[in-house]
């Protein structure tokens, strides 16, 4: 193991992404090309990936087609799931394309693959031949494993102008009829967020058709000259019962928390319109929504003792500030916030910025460890809550600093009382930590919490 890192360290990055591009034609050559007998939707951005994956695909089920799906939260195949265990979006070695081939096997009209710009990197996409690829948003997040976000954002661009270039598939004889596929070739579809200040970069690639989405009077001016085929949503309001807005002038209502979550349903509509489903099975679906694993997902065993406990997957500033407009709703007595900030060469300056805003936010902040990667745990904690003290808050009263994760969540459970809200962000549904030396040790925040709460004594 010390002389894989050492020859991880030693190797330029560009020498060692090249296995990766190996095995992605490995892996196709050896599946024989899966890709190539499903329409491919690719789905990329900062954020929103994995629940617009996870939403689309109840979508395009209520259509009636048969769906396959790889993302963060899962891996999905006609019905049949699992959680993601393997702390990675875009598997390594031939592990996408053994997926791909088993949708086709069983007979998968529609491919959803949450598509990462490490992945592009890595060439994991690579001898994918997507039909459409879909940008949720873009901004600087993720940046230092890039060198910059200018390498960031190229890497998304990337993406599009390989989905745009790829060769067309030919009809797809044995999958339901897609209405979009008319002619005798499978089109290229671009949807892009017509809010992002960078649509323009996106829409100008090669692509048969493009497609935009966003709020009402909120699109890049560039982004509308550029399009016409829009889907505008308006009218948005929130309460305790869910999200409320319409949709091109259709009502929905759907049973979610959190306002940023009208986006990435707004995303997923988007590619159902694209596809030709109809105004009535789309809004019947989004009334039925089911929640995503470990996104602002309630522990219910929590209730009985008088106060609440909400898991969620956010860890970067945007995010856990979304999570925040839930929290405005609930109105609890206090917040418990458990929290920490993910290593491994991420940025670092985040530690400092989530440190202050959930103090500024949450009466007591507990920091622990958060997939630390190589980075040293305890110091990626120190970083945290100095940013908390400099908030006002004192070490044993509004801050704890506990290094074994499960112990934080068994402080902040302990605190508790009738009326507050725990919260533990940084994980959501994941089935893995990572350690020192590329170690994963199985783990799953939502699965501890409900240990630590059968542990304390009966109310």
């Amino acid at each position: 193991m010390f002389i894989k890192q050492t020859l991880k360290k030693l190797i330029p990055k560009k020498i060692l992404n090249l296995r990766h591009l190996f095995f992605a034609w490995y892996g196709a050559v050896k599946y024989r090309h899966p890709s190539e007998e499903l329409f491919v939707i690719g789905i990329t951005g900062t954020s929103g990936k994995s629940t617009t994956v996870f939403l689309l695909r109840q979508l395009l089920e209520a259509a009636g087609y048969t769906v396959g799906s790889l993302s963060t939260i899962d891996f999905y195949i006609a019905g049949e799931n699992k959680l993601n265990d393997q702390k990675m979006t875009m598997l390594g070695k031939t592990a996408i394309q053994k997926y791909l081939r088993e949708m086709v096997d069983k007979q998968c009209d529609i491919a959803i693959v949450e598509t990462t710009s490490e992945g592009r990197v890595q060439h994991r996409h690579r001898v994918i031949n997507y039909d459409m690829m879909l940008l949720t948003n873009l901004y600087p997040e993720h940046i230092e494993s890039h060198g910059g976000f200018d390498n960031y954002k190229q890497a998304k661009v990337d993406l599009f102008e390989y989905t745009g270039n790829a060769k067309h598939k030919k009809q797809i004889k044995h999958i339901k009829p897609i209405k979009q596929i008319e002619n005798k070739v499978v089109p290229k579809t671009a949807i892009v967020n017509g809010e992002s200040e960078y649509a323009r970069e996106f829409l100008q690639c090669s692509f048969d058709n493009t497609y935009i989405f966003g709020r009402e009077k909120q699109y890049n001016s560039i982004a509308i000259q550029q399009n016409n085929n829009t889907t505008t949503v308006s009218n948005i309001s929130v309460d305790k019962t869910g999200l409320h807005f319409a949709i091109d002038g259709h009502t929905m209502n759907a049973p979610m928390f959190g306002e940023h979550n009208v986006m990435n349903i707004l995303a997923a509509v988007t590619v159902a319109k694209t596809l030709g489903i109809s105004w009535n099975v789309i809004t019947k679906v989004v009334s039925l929504f089911q929640n995503v694993p470990g996104r602002c997902e309630f522990i219910r065993e929590a209730e009985k003792r008088g106060f609440q406990v909400i898991v969620d997957y956010a860890f970067e500033p945007k995010a856990i500030a979304a999570l925040y407009h839930v929290v405005d709703l609930l109105q609890p007595k206090r917040i418990i916030h458990i929290f920490g900030s993910t290593g491994g060469g991420r940025d670092v300056e985040r530690r400092f910025t989530v440190g202050s805003f959930v103090a500024q936010r949450a009466d007591v902040c507990i920091v622990t460890d958060e997939d630390p990667y190589d980075d040293d745990p305890v110091s990626i904690m120190n970083d945290v809550a100095s940013a908390v003290r400099k908030e006002g808050k004192k070490d044993g009263e509004g801050l704890f600093v506990v290094l074994d994760r499960k112990e934080a969540v068994r402080t902040a459970l302990q605190l508790a009382r009738s009326g507050d809200l725990v919260l533990l962000t940084g994980k959501g549904s994941e089935q893995k930590m990572c350690v020192a030396g590329g170690k994963m040790i199985p783990w799953d925040d939502r699965t501890v919490v409900r240990e630590v709460l059968a542990d304390l004594p009966e109310v």
